[in-house]
């Protein structure tokens, strides 16, 4: 994490320089293992996802991925639908988002190679690589340090994506995926060698102590004024540290390199008297440490002839430049190539000679092989808290007050002096702006510092005035945001949305408010665009780093995770059943949608009357008490999952749902059992215990299904043995077998034929056919229930399940049911006159 910057000081920059070369002499060098991570098993369940932070150090040549998964969805891609489809995406700096728009994630899919989706010489320029691909079973990425640059990067992990990914579900049914990872980080043995292939080496050189005369300022040594300014303690730490490297470069080097300060605001280093050379068809390397926010820098090469090869320059941000593969290009010869408003961390220089093309058919004179020159690179600032081309504009640091709340990270920042109160989440504006009498505009500058480990949050910040606000905003990572040159831009009537990961909303005449999902780690800079009048209005700015979007438009409840490394925080949205989409702004489900479904899904559970009302009429008073509950506990749980109303707490009314219809099932298969009451209460007691356990471990488990019709057959079948058992155990079967085969034939038919006329006389068989054609389809509307199709799938459940057990119940004789099992065996034929007839 970047320790908190001082403003605009360019001064205080560190000036450390490293010269490189490759060319036909360099050998390539060995690389070695500098990090390593394995995750051996990860489970993704539909619509689950998760990140892994990936931190790439500066020195790294390559780096290694690997992937394996229990799936290859490569060739059927395009047929499969977006929430069953499982992805693996790749991002710089922060958490990918890859379904943050339908057309976002179009843009990252069509990048995907069959060959080779990503690395692996197939990367033109990916120095702000975003992209993802399907799951495959085994899948190498390579990347080195010329296709990707060093830091902080993401690899998301989703199975499942669409609006659909943050709604609450009813169900989750699906198979659950599985990926392993292994990441393998390389880099050159000696902090003189670097490059991707560890063949370009680096010296290492650096500025002297400045010279001063009676009209310059030493820049490198501001201790005295500084401690009375607003700055802090730790930068004044910084320069003196900077100080004392140039004190120890000055002895090293020798005169051969000096840094002058031409103004106050600009430090200068040169490499002077032809003292660098450089054969035709190398390259020499440097970098360039920007530390705080600057204004400018550019290099330029003196002494060096007209005629002959000119000096091409490349510049890269954090990665090594190449010709087809950089920042800013130019030639060096004559013109400097300037860099405005360059960003925070490592420039790093490439340079060589290039031949002129002749005209005129003019012979041309010999190229040497060998050319030198002078070098010269000056870095831009300004002192006391000011910025801008004649630092004129106001520049101010915010702090960082955390909150107290659920999400880690959240916090909101205020200017750090004494016109703020922490106590505040807002400060007024006009007082921070900067004054101009010469300009019809000016500029004012605030920056922030996003910790590490909370990539995961969004910056909010929000303008509102009393009047018609006139303020643009512009914003840049890293750097100092101009007219010409931002990240994001925001004002009344345009904005930049088109990225996605940022947003601008609600703003009215007099109100500007706009976020910036998932916001980099590191130095942000916010500069504000007023008229230089503003003394008749009155503007209050709110920066903060917040969890989620808007609060998940009051459509849901924000949440926060950490990634499989265990470094960073990410917020995310749970949405309610009727919106979706990364901040709940996705409405899946119409009013009237809901209404339907609330319907169907309550109302269907008065197919429970069915055989409550069985039971009641034949006075099993239990079996009338357990339907009547599990239909009422059901039409309750699914009140409050559908939003509708909760008389408990969601978790109670699941486990009560589930429970309770589990046990109707089983109590069906129980009742139809004829058994004494002493063992159908133990069997009871063993169920109570058995459901319960599968209710309360994992309801919505899509085997539960199976398994309680397993323990419903067995207890039935339990059942018959009991009654069989206890009607012959006066029949005592004969020790001795009898191998004659063919006399015991019969005794097995007439087995059959009585067991047949049993169930004849036992069961109606057209109410069993019926029971079992319900049943059936009440397993096929269990098999095609999904998220999108649940409220009808499910509520045809609740009415085919309770009437199935309906039929088997009325498929009962009643007085097989009422018979004793201690009695004759002999089912008898019921009589068809009236109960009340009978008992007379």
């Amino acid at each position: 994490m970047r320790a908190p910057m001082a403003a605009a000081a360019a001064a205080a920059v560190v000036l450390v320089m490293g010269a490189g070369l490759t060319g036909c002499g360099a050998q390539e060098g060995e690389e070695v293992v500098v990090a390593s991570y394995g995750q051996g098993r990860l489970w993704l369940k539909p619509y689950d996802w998760t990140y892994l932070r990936v931190e790439l150090p500066p020195s790294f040549s390559s780096v290694t991925m690997d992937f394996a998964t229990d799936m290859d969805i490569r060739e059927q891609m395009k047929g499969i639908p977006r929430s069953e489809l499982a992805i693996i995406c790749l991002m710089n700096s922060n958490p990918q988002i890859p379904d943050i728009s339908e057309s976002y994630l179009d843009s990252l899919l069509s990048n995907f190679l069959p060959s080779g989706p990503f690395g692996n010489g197939n990367i033109i320029n990916q120095s702000n690589l975003a992209q993802c691909i399907p799951f495959q079973k085994n899948t190498t990425v390579v990347l080195t340090n010329d296709q990707i640059s060093p830091g902080v990067w993401y690899i998301g992990y989703f199975h499942g994506i669409g609006p659909a990914r943050t709604q609450s579900k009813m169900i989750s049914r699906g198979k659950a995926r599985l990926v392993s990872t292994h990441i393998t980080v390389r880099g050159c043995p000696t902090s003189a060698i670097w490059g991707p292939y560890c063949n370009q080496t680096v010296e290492m050189i650096g500025c002297s102590q400045p010279s001063i005369d009676n009209n310059s300022r030493n820049l490198l040594d501001l201790n005295t004024e500084r401690r009375n300014s607003w700055y802090p303690r730790e930068h004044n730490r910084r320069i003196n540290i900077l100080s004392q490297r140039n004190q120890l470069a000055e002895k090293e080097v020798g005169s051969n390199v000096t840094a002058l300060v031409r103004m106050e605001n600009s430090v200068t280093c040169s490499i002077s008297n032809n003292s660098l050379c450089i054969r035709q068809g190398d390259m020499k390397f440097y970098f360039l440490d920007v530390v705080n926010l600057a204004l400018q820098f550019e290099i330029t090469a003196a002494n060096f002839g007209v005629i002959g090869p000119s000096l091409i320059c490349y510049l890269r941000y954090n990665a090594f430049p190449q010709r087809d593969l950089h920042d800013y290009s130019g030639d060096i010869s004559h013109d400097p190539l300037v860099v405005k408003s360059p960003n925070i961390g490592r420039w790093y220089i490439a340079i060589e000679t290039v031949n002129k093309t002749q005209m005129n058919n003019t012979a041309s004179k010999p190229v040497l092989d060998t050319m030198c020159f002078s070098l010269k690179w000056q870095l831009t600032g300004c002192l006391n808290g000011k910025t801008g081309t004649n630092c004129s504009w106001e520049v101010y640091g915010l702090q960082r007050v955390p909150r107290r709340s659920p999400i880690p990270f959240e916090s909101y920042y205020i200017p750090s002096n004494e016109r703020a109160s922490l106590e505040d989440s807002h400060f007024y504006l006009e007082q921070f702006l900067s004054n101009s009498s010469h300009e019809q505009f000016a500029w004012t500058y605030f920056f922030l510092d996003v910790a590490q480990g909370s990539a995961g949050a969004l910056i909010h910040v929000q303008l509102k005035s009393d009047k018609e606000l006139n303020y643009e905003l512009y914003s840049k990572y890293g750097g100092l945001p101009s007219n010409d040159i931002w990240d994001y831009y925001a004002s009344r009537t345009s904005s930049s949305n088109g990225s996605v990961f940022f947003s601008l909303q609600n703003s009215t005449n007099s109100d500007l408010d706009l976020s910036i999902f998932y916001a980099k780690e590191g130095t942000w800079c916010f500069g504000v665009k007023h008229p230089t009048d503003t003394t008749n209005s009155q503007t209050y700015m709110s920066v903060s780093l917040q969890g989620c979007h808007r609060n998940c438009n009051q459509k849901g409840v924000c949440h926060s995770s950490v990634d499989e490394s265990g470094l960073t925080f990410y917020s995310f949205c749970t949405c309610d059943r009727d919106h979706g989409g990364f901040d709940c702004s996705d409405e899946l489900v119409s009013p009237n949608g809901h209404i339907w479904q609330s319907v169907f899904l309550i109302a269907s559970n008065a197919a429970a009357i069915l055989p409550a009302f069985w039971a009641l009429r034949q006075k099993a008073f239990a079996e009338w008490i357990l339907y009547t509950s599990s239909g009422i506990s059901s039409a309750l749980y699914h009140s409050c999952d559908v939003g509708t109303w909760c008389i408990l707490s969601f978790r109670v009314l699941q486990f009560l749902d589930f429970w309770l219809s589990f046990m109707a099932v089983v109590g069906t298969f129980i009742c139809m059992a004829t058994i004494d009451e002493a063992s159908k209460r133990a069997m009871h007691t063993a169920v109570f215990i058995l459901t319960a356990l599968l209710a309360a471990t994992g309801a919505t488990r899509s085997a539960n299904i199976g398994i309680v019709i397993a323990i419903g057959s067995l207890g039935l079948l339990m059942g018959w043995l009991l009654e069989f058992s206890t009607a012959r155990r006066f029949i005592c079967w004969p020790w001795q077998i009898n191998l004659n085969m063919p006399q015991s034939w019969p005794n097995f038919g007439t087995l059959f034929r009585n067991t047949l006329e049993v169930l004849n006389k036992r069961f109606r068989w057209i109410f069993l056919l019926l029971g079992f054609i319900t049943l059936s389809f009440a397993a096929t509307s269990w098999k095609l229930e999904s998220n999108s199709n649940y409220w009808i799938w499910h509520s045809m459940w609740h009415i085919t399940i309770y009437t199935s057990s309906f039929f088997f119940l009325c498929s009962m004789r009643v007085n097989a049911r009422n018979r004793s099992p201690e009695s004759n065996y002999e089912l008898t034929r019921q009589d068809s006159l009236p109960r009340s007839e009978r008992e007379t």
